[in-house]
Formats: structure tokens, C-alpha cells, sequence
């Protein structure tokens, strides 16, 4: 493709590709979840161990249903797009709407929050600060972090991948660590823990899928890749490559990891630790423990760099299918990035980050998310009995999106009947969407009024002064598809 073309190009290898993976899934979650599965599980070690493995198994099968999903229609968007082509517009657009308006910032504010906090923590204690001036300097770090990733990631797109391999192997080595001293632990015989490991007197089945929540925080992320297809070289077969040997990783590092905390702490430490993992490090490295906190604050700078780089591209492509404005469908002419999209998610994480309800909001829209990750996956047996002669030059076994989707369901109605509120809360901010839809997506398609479709064009126009962007040159290409299958 000759260098003068303004187009998204492919540039990710297949270790690009495993960053791209590992970098989103090893956020705050490993720091954050073990608490959560823990306390769900009721105290039992043995049961939060089970709870994580087969939330690993889990994401494995849903990345698995993601690769063939992505190399059957291998154009950017992920679920977004997935859903688009299998079922109807209006769905994909409740989709975009809640990943836009709530679900990325939110979790961008998160994750980023985290790395503030066990960033400052080096230092804390040396200030003298108090627990209210920390905050503040935790959020003007994560603020800081924040402007300096979506610099990043509009000015050179190499560099933010290359940059995505890096921390993600600093943050593997993170927990390598951490395993490593388990395992030393476990050599000198720091084993209580795991006596009568799956004795509890406080289990509840009624707990299980939020413990499951908790664990699946902590894998989210699996689904990244597929959102920037259009971006990495040979998709048919460096996405499921990577992919599954990124989970595999991953899965096995969780589990490791988990073990290697019940080597120092008690399950009741575990309980009642605001961090775990530097609790787990103070007795374990004593002075040196900051390295562990580093390698927290690195994760999560990964994570936030990963979540920005595939939404920015799920932005792109909504615009592209006339669900968005115009503008943010196109790409910078030097940078080749698409700026407008980034750009638009910058003012929305940093408000979520100065608000006090993000983590609220996480839990509210955690039901929708896995109800369109569900809707997303029940494309691939659709098209297998519509389209059975389509192309897959990735095919799983059918039985894998079924016992997705089958587990999906479950842990959607099980969360119905032990938080009926906070579900009704996320499935009505979903709802939302739907007059949104109507005005702005059906509405907008219809014959409009000359002065509007001025205002409009001025915008558009205005908009790519200012940013220096315009459509991308080689779009028609990725259009094709669709219509070949429909």
C-alpha cells in the first residue's frame, strides 16, 4: 500500500496482537478481584480458586467465539459489529450507546484510578499526606495518565502497540514475581491456607455469580482484539493465534497468582486488605515492596492504553455504519489514527474520573454488557444454519459459543434474582438508547430539512479544519463484505 494513503494500516504482528490481549486483561483486576471472589465465596480457598478457573475457562470459550467472529467478518468494531451484521441496527446502536457513554470511560476512570493510588503509595507515606488530599493527588495523577495515553495513541500508532508489548511483558514479569515468592513460601511449608480448603460455613449459591463478576472483571479484556481487525496483519491467523495463547497465559498466571497470596495472607487478611498485593509484598520483600507497587501502577497504565486503543476504533466504526456524527468516522492525515473518535473519549473519562459513582456505574451496566457479549456470540450458530457455506477460516466447535451463551444467560438471571434493583438500573440505561436511536439513526437517514443538512456539512467541515482529518481513502474495500454475505 503506497505510504501517501490515508488509511488505517495494518501494523499489528502477532506479538502486537498478544500485547493487545494481555495488556486490557492484567489491569487493576488481579490487584482488586481476589477480595471479591473471596468474600462471595465465603472465606472458602478452595471454592475462590474454583470460581477462578472457571472464569478463565470462560473467557477462553467467549475469546475463542471473538476469533471466528473477527476472521469471518474481519472488520473493526468487535461486538459492536458482530451484532450489526447478525441482527439489526438497533441493537449494535443500544451496544455503541452504553460502550460509549458509560462502560470504556468508566472503566478507563478506574483502572487508571488504581494505578494512582499504588503509585502515590511509594511515596505516601514519606509526605505525611492525609486521606483526602491523597485522593485528590491519586485522581491528578490518573488525569495526567490519562492525557498522556490518548496523546500517545492519536500521535504514532506504532508506538502506542509497541509500547502495549512492553508494559505488557512488565507486567507478567509483575506477577511472575509474585508467584515466584509463593512458591518459595510454599517450600518452607506456608501451607494452612489451603488445609480444608473448601470448608466454609458462610458459602451461598445466591453469591456465586457475583463472585463471578468479580473474577470476570479481572479477564475482561479478552474481547479487545477483535475491535481493531482492520489493523493487524494476516487476521485469519494471528487473531486466534494470539489469542489463544494469550488466555492460556493469563489463566495460568491468575490462578498461580491467587495461590501465591494465600501463601502470606489468611483468608480473613485477604478480607479485609485494601491492597492486596502490597500487602502480600510487605513481609515478603520489606523495603523493597515498592517494585510490586510499580508493577501494579505499570498494569494498569497497560490496561488504560489497551481500552483507549480498541475504543477508539469501536467509535471509528460506529461512525462509519451512520450511528455517530460523521467526523469521527475519519483519521488524521499524518498521524493516520483516528483522532476525532479518541478525542471524543478523553472528556468522558476524565469526568468519570472526578465523579464518586463510577464504580456503581460498573456494577449497573455489568448485566447489559454480558447480555450483548451473549447477543454477540448467538451470531455464530445463526449463521451456521443461515449461511452455512460462508467462509470461516477460524471455526470453532458449536458447542462453544452454545455453552457461552448458555453461561452467560445463567449468571444474568441468578444476578436478577440476588440484585433485582441494581439489573433493572442497567437494563434501563441500555433502554435509554432507544429514543436515541429513533432520533438520531432512523430519524437522521430521512429526508431532513435543507438548513440542517447545511449545519451538518459546516460542522463536519469545521471539524476536519480543526483536527486535520478526513474520510479514510480505501474504505470501500471493507463494504464489500456485508454485501457479499447479505
Amino acid at each position: 500500500m503506497p505510504s501517501d494513503v490515508v488509511v488505517l494500516k495494518r501494523q499489528l504482528g502477532l506479538w502486537s496482537c498478544v500485547g493487545m490481549v494481555i495488556g486490557p486483561i492484567i489491569g487493576s483486576g488481579i490487584f482488586i478481584s481476589p477480595k471479591g471472589i473471596l468474600q462471595n465465596t465465603g472465606g472458602s480457598v478452595g471454592w475462590a480458586l474454583m470460581i477462578w478457573t472457571a472464569c478463565g475457562v470462560m473467557s477462553m470459550l467467549g475469546a475463542l467465539c471473538m476469533a471466528e467472529l473477527s476472521t469471518t467478518f474481519p472488520r473493526s468494531g468487535g461486538d459492536f459489529m458482530y451484532i450489526m451484521i447478525g441482527f439489526n441496527k438497533m441493537l449494535a446502536f443500544l451496544r455503541v450507546f452504553t460502550f460509549v457513554a458509560i462502560i470504556r470511560p468508566a472503566s478507563a476512570a478506574v483502572v487508571s484510578m488504581t494505578m494512582g493510588n499504588y503509585l502515590l503509595a511509594v511515596f505516601r507515606d514519606d509526605c505525611g499526606m492525609t486521606d483526602e488530599t491523597g485522593e485528590i493527588v491519586a485522581k491528578l495523577l490518573a488525569a495526567c495518565m490519562l492525557c498522556v495515553i490518548f496523546a500517545l495513541n492519536v500521535y504514532s500508532v506504532p508506538t502506542t502497540y509497541r509500547l502495549q508489548v512492553v508494559l505488557s511483558a512488565a507486567k507478567v514479569l509483575g506477577l511472575v514475581l509474585i508467584i515466584f515468592l509463593g512458591f518459595i513460601r510454599i517450600c518452607q511449608g506456608y501451607t494452612s491456607n489451603f488445609e480444608n480448603a473448601f470448608k466454609s460455613d458462610n458459602l451461598d449459591i445466591g453469591n456465586i455469580p457475583l463472585a463471578f463478576y468479580s473474577g470476570l472483571f479481572a479477564y475482561a479484556g479478552w474481547h479487545f482484539l477483535p475491535q481493531v481487525t482492520e489493523e493487524v496483519e494476516r487476521p485469519s491467523r494471528n487473531i486466534p493465534l494470539a489469542i489463544i495463547i494469550s488466555m492460556t497465559i493469563v489463566t495460568i498466571i491468575y490462578i498461580l497468582a491467587n495461590v501465591a497470596y494465600f501463601t502470606v495472607l489468611s483468608p480473613e487478611e485477604l478480607l479485609t486488605s485494601k491492597a492486596v498485593a502490597s500487602d502480600f509484598a510487605l513481609p515478603m520483600l520489606g523495603s523493597w515492596s515498592w517494585i510490586i507497587q510499580i508493577c501494579v501502577a505499570l498494569s494498569c497504565i497497560g490496561s488504560t492504553n489497551g481500552v483507549i486503543f480498541a475504543a477508539s476504533r469501536v467509535i471509528y466504526s460506529a461512525s462509519r455504519e451512520g450511528m455517530l456524527p460523521e467526523f469521527l468516522s475519519m483519521i488524521h492525515i499524518r498521524w493516520l489514527s483516528p483522532l476525532p473518535a479518541a478525542a471524543l473519549l478523553l472528556p468522558l473519562c476524565l469526568m468519570m474520573l472526578s465523579g464518586d459513582n463510577v464504580y456503581t456505574l460498573i456494577n449497573y451496566m455489568s448485566v447489559s454488557r454480558w447480555i450483548f457479549l451473549a447477543i454477540s456470540v448467538a451470531v455464530i450458530p445463526y449463521y451456521r444454519w443461515k449461511y452455512p457455506d460462508l467462509h470461516r477460516p477460524f471455526k470453532v466447535p458449536l458447542i462453544v459459543p452454545i455453552l457461552f451463551i448458555f453461561l452467560s444467560i445463567f449468571i444474568v438471571v441468578m444476578s436478577f434474582f440476588k440484585d433485582p434493583l441494581a439489573c433493572g438500573i442497567g437494563l434501563l440505561i441500555s433502554i435509554i438508547g432507544i429514543p436515541l436511536y429513533i432520533v438520531c439513526v432512523v430519524w437522521f437517514w430521512r429526508e431532513k430539512p435543507v438548513w440542517f443538512l447545511k449545519l451538518m456539512g459546516k460542522v463536519t467541515l469545521f471539524m476536519q479544519k480543526l483536527m486535520f482529518v478526513i474520510h479514510q481513502e480505501e474504505e470501500e474495500k471493507t463494504f464489500l463484505i456485508i454485501s457479499d454475505i447479505k
